[in-house]
């Protein structure tokens, strides 16, 4: 099932405390909101998708724990965008100075930034174009580096701050280029596991 957005605004204004305390009254729903106050549902993943996404996860954890360089996230994280959307990306990363200027009450909920490293998986229902735009929302909040990955076509769409976006075809690796130094992921190999 693919995500859906519903527009409230012919009924409430979905503000970001609202949506904060939705989500606490609905754990086991996976919510997003758009700078807009739209709600965002989306269903979980496949097994497919869940593998990839564990995949990816790990191998970004191993690099991180012991690089020391940052802290990462799954995708049941809620970040608080500066544009006022409230978004879960299937991965995620920041760097330790942003972590640790974080108040630890504050580490509690939704994080208040927009994470240096993201990924979005397509799952098979999801729209590449939607997914591209959720992208750019986050170069558009400060994201570095992004993955938009797309296991199906075997394509991979690069984001890099300041730089019109790459769409590249099938490669064997991907690099966390100077966002991760030394983190280099076996993609092809994650997609053939």
């Amino acid at each position: 099932m693919a995500a859906l957005t519903l527009n409230l605004s012919p009924l409430i204004t979905l503000s970001r405390a609202d949506f904060i305390r939705l989500c606490a009254a609905n754990p086991e729903l996976k919510l997003e909101r758009t700078a807009q106050g739209e709600l965002v549902i989306m269903s979980p993943t496949g097994g497919e998708t869940g593998h990839w996404n564990a995949e990816i996860t790990t191998d970004l954890t191993l690099w991180n724990r012991q690089s020391g360089r940052g802290k990462s996230f799954d995708s049941s994280t809620g970040f608080s965008l500066p544009s006022g959307s409230d978004r879960s990306p299937d991965l995620a990363w920041i760097p330790i100075e942003k972590w640790e200027a974080l108040d630890p009450s504050v580490r509690q909920g939704f994080l208040p930034l927009c994470p240096d490293f993201v990924v979005e998986i397509l799952s098979p229902t999801d729209s590449w174009i939607q997914t591209q735009a959720k992208m750019q929302e986050y170069m558009d909040n400060g994201c570095r580096l992004g993955w938009l990955l797309d296991p199906k076509a075997k394509r991979v769409m690069i984001y890099r701050q300041g730089q019109a976006p790459e769409l590249v075809e099938d490669p064997e690796t991907l690099s966390g280029e100077d966002v991760l130094p030394g983190f280099t992921l076996p993609i092809r190999k994650i997609w053939s596991a």
